[in-house]
């Protein structure tokens, strides 16, 4: 079976810490993969803040996520905390994408390369909508 390959981008704009808790784990100990979505979330969330944006109000659009990509490298345990380095890239007419590097911050292993494909949308509309300008300049 072929695996996904992600890279690691050169520079990533934006970094927040989160800690693993023990709710976190699954039946083998570690970081579930369920959970580890769950702290993309919590990272995307203060990776758009950052910029004054939120998936709601992200500059005269909303949010939608239409995929994902994870490659695990590595393991993390209850109490590990994690840097998670963010930036956004590939613009397109209706969406880009945003890069996660999750790296354990004691010792530098790294625990996963995730990729999320955002797409701009209207929910009351219920419709797809360009990408704002203000927001194609976060894009690296």
């Amino acid at each position: 079976m072929p695996r996904i390959k992600l890279k690691p981008l050169n520079r990533y704009s934006f970094s927040t810490d989160i800690a693993v808790r023990i709710t976190d784990l699954n039946y083998g100990g570690h970081l579930g993969n369920d959970r580890l979505l769950a702290l993309i979330h919590e990272a995307r969330v203060a990776f758009l803040a950052n910029y004054g944006f939120s998936e709601i109000g992200c500059g005269g659009v909303s949010l939608i996520l239409a995929d994902t990509a994870v490659v695990y490298q590595g393991e993390a345990f209850a109490g590990d905390k994690l840097t998670f380095e963010v930036a956004a890239g590939e613009p397109t007419k209706k969406g880009f994408r945003i890069f996660y590097r999750l790296t354990r911050k004691k010792d530098k292993t790294s625990i996963a390369l995730v990729e999320n494909g955002m797409v701009c949308f209207d929910y009351q509309t219920r419709k797809i909508q360009p990408l704002p300008e203000v927001v194609r300049a976060i894009c690296q």
